[in-house]
């Protein structure tokens, strides 16, 4: 591995493979950029059509260049790259950056000319990032191995001990550019394009061995490998850096493929949150809080648990009302001291931050400085600089005017400065809700789910089928007569509890309500007749399995337990309220899957069933129960075949009396097959 990193991130000797003797034409930057931000290796220009380019020594081709190579930029068009991979295999080239784009973000022919690029790539030895990838700046040692325009900018480029990771070269511009202005330093920036080969998670577990990055920013289009992103991340933490992530995504048309309400209620953006917060991931929701929480993060461990509680100091009220006002949506309670009369007095600000620190009742302190960072850029913040190296907690720093002298001081002095008040409390509200990262529960044993999902029919089950799947994880499953003979009725019970439900059997129906194929109370057994024969006669176009009659069940209330396969989040439970409402009502938790016993526990602790917790009079739910279910649920994640499945409604019964399934739903993708469900 560490070879791979050498190469990757310190290239010495590097080929550019059709560099352009033109220096205004795009493939000629990537010499310009490395020779103008002192990179101090040798450089390879391949161009057989010149002996010089831009002053340096060019070849007609990889092969006529004396010696090994570390790292090839490939500049050519797509239509050349694949000759080019080619190449750099038969010169034993470790690693090639690929700058196309017309790969596998251009359609089906795109895909297949990226799947031959990676093929090519595999068979000849050669690691490959991109293609679609602008290339990556090595700040630190002076390697810009990148086309971006922004290296344009004089030397030198802004270094530090921040890393950034991002799906979109221009994103990696935006962000060295903010942050130059910001006085904001980084180590290292790449950006991995369509990830054929190398993506964002092999660059983490890499960026988790380097001594000079404290933080890793990482800019998300999507999530090509949960448990690759999720394993790298924990490398990272082991490593004692911080991850943060911005994640493009949060809308609900990922869920309009769901077939459960699971899928409705938890769709991808949820199964993400849910994945980046098990893998110690603090997810910003603004791109400049992205940039600017850095410092807040660095050389920091997370909280043992989520925090709740900010001491706001402010020399301008409004100003910090802005930010309380920010937190507040975010749950965070907020307690403001204003010394807005006391000025910018040192002494002063220093000891009250001092006192908020000490204060048992806070768990981060969050400085607002007003019109006097404009005007008075070094006394401004002097009590807040004096006072930072003794605080324990996490300090922030809004400017209320633009202040970029002020700002810059600050950045200079290692604390987090914020010019927005939506960056500021985005930022506070990450860092105290960032946890450790979470080891993965161990599913068990699973044959006996194996066994019940083999012995069933086509992708989406009946609801007996589900049941009997539900029943051998461990999640408790009312009791039902199944009645095949649709005729006769032949199959009813004589002994049954009444009154009792009955519902249409047929993996056409997995919502049973809209389509009328549930009837409840019945009181007796020739009612129940009567319904069937009806029912029956409603359904005649629908292929039915037979009819479930199961005894009407009473209990404290009914909830969600659902499960998810994200094809971005990957395996995710969800509880929420339950019933022909779930969608109506406020959000779901959402966690990753498999869980333990304990985590379960916190997940129903977390969920929004106020209705099952003895609230208002109503007797309290088996709480634990229901953890229990949650769990043996969770444990699908451990049968890849199984995309959504749920239990809903799940009834919550009284304290001691256990929780059932009164609906089961389960859908399944085949090996080979395309999901028919959320992915």
């Amino acid at each position: 591995m560490t070879a791979l990193r050498d190469a990757l991130f310190r290239p010495q000797r590097i080929a550019l493979v059709g560099a352009s003797a033109d220096p205004a034409k795009l493939t000629a930057r990537a010499q310009i950029h490395l020779r103008r931000h002192g990179f101090r290796g040798t450089l390879y220009p391949v161009n057989p059509n010149a002996t010089e380019v831009l002053g340096e020594p060019a070849y007609p081709s990889l092969e006529a260049i004396p010696g090994p190579i570390d790292h090839a930029f490939i500049l050519t068009g797509a239509d050349r790259a694949i000759e080019a991979v080619e190449a750099c295999a038969a010169k034993r080239v470790p690693v090639a950056t690929v700058l196309a784009n017309g790969f596998a973000e251009a359609g089906p022919d795109g895909a297949a000319r990226q799947a031959q690029l990676l093929a090519t790539a595999r068979a000849g030895g050669v690691r490959l990032l991109g293609p679609n990838a602008i290339g990556l700046v090595n700040v630190t040692e002076g390697i810009a191995l990148s086309v971006n325009a922004v290296l344009a900018m004089d030397p030198p480029l802004p270094a530090g001990r921040t890393a950034v990771l991002s799906h979109s070269g221009s994103l990696i511009g935006a962000i060295l550019s903010r942050g130059a202005a910001r006085s904001l330093g980084y180590s290292l920036l790449a950006a991995t394009g369509n990830e054929a080969d190398l993506g964002v998670a092999d660059l983490l577990r890499l960026l988790a061995e380097e001594e000079g990055t404290d933080v890793i920013l990482l800019f998300l289009e999507t999530i090509r490998d949960a448990e690759a992103l999720r394993d790298a991340a924990a490398a990272a933490h082991a490593a004692g850096k911080a991850v943060l992530a911005y994640k493009l995504g949060r809308s609900a048309a990922g869920a309009a493929m769901a077939l459960s309400h699971t899928g409705a209620v938890a769709g991808a953006d949820a199964a993400v949150d849910a994945l980046l917060a098990a893998s110690g991931i603090a997810r910003l929701d603004t791109f400049e809080g992205l940039i600017e929480a850095a410092p807040l993060f660095a050389r920091a461990r997370p909280f043992a648990a989520p925090r709740r509680a900010v001491s706001v100091l402010t020399t301008t009220g409004g100003g910090a009302a802005l930010v309380v006002d920010r937190l507040g949506l975010a749950g965070i309670a907020s307690e403001v001291r204003d010394m807005t009369l006391a000025g910018t007095n040192p002494d002063r600000i220093a000891s009250a931050l001092a006192a908020m620190d000490k204060d048992e009742r806070t768990d981060a302190v969050l400085a607002v400085i007003g019109s006097s960072a404009q005007f008075r850029p070094e006394s401004s913040v002097a009590g807040v600089t004096s006072a930072a190296g003794a605080l324990k907690k996490p300090l922030a720093v809004f400017l209320a005017p633009d202040a970029p002298e002020t700002a810059k001081g600050l950045a200079a002095a290692g604390l987090a400065c914020f010019r927005t008040p939506e960056a500021a409390a985005d930022a506070l509200r990450a860092r105290l809700a960032w946890r450790a990262p979470a080891a993965p529960a161990d599913a068990g044993d699973v044959s006996s789910a194996e066994r019940a999902l083999a012995g069933a029919s086509g992708p989406v089950l009946d609801e007996a089928e589900a049941r009997a799947v539900l029943a051998a994880l461990g999640v408790p499953v009312a009791p039902a007569h199944l009645v095949t003979d649709l005729d006769r009725l032949s199959g009813i019970p004589w002994a049954l509890d009444y009154p009792v439900a009955l519902k249409a059997v047929s993996p056409a129906l997995p919502h049973k309500t809209e389509a009328g194929a549930v009837v409840l109370d019945i009181p007796d057994r020739g009612a129940l007749r009567a319904a069937a024969r009806a029912m029956v006669a409603r359904l005649r176009n629908v292929p039915l399995k037979g009819l479930l009659v199961a005894p009407m069940q009473r209990g404290i209330g009914e909830v969600l337990l659902g499960f998810r396969r994200d094809p971005q989040g990957g395996p995710v439970v969800v509880l929420g309220a339950g019933g022909v409402l779930a969608e109506l009502m406020p959000p779901p938790v959402v966690r990753t899957a498999p869980l333990d016993l304990d985590d379960a526990r916190e997940m129903v602790a977390a969920a929004p069933i106020a209705h099952v917790r003895g609230v208002r009079g109503r007797g309290a739910g088996d709480l634990d129960a229901l953890a229990r279910a949650v769990a043996a649920l969770s444990r699908l994640a451990a049968l890849p075949e199984v995309t959504e499945a749920e239990a809903n409604p799940l009834l919550v019964k009284g304290e001691g009396e256990g929780v059932a399934a009164l609906d089961a739903l389960i859908v399944r993708r085949r090996p080979g097959t395309e999901a028919v469900a959320s992915s």
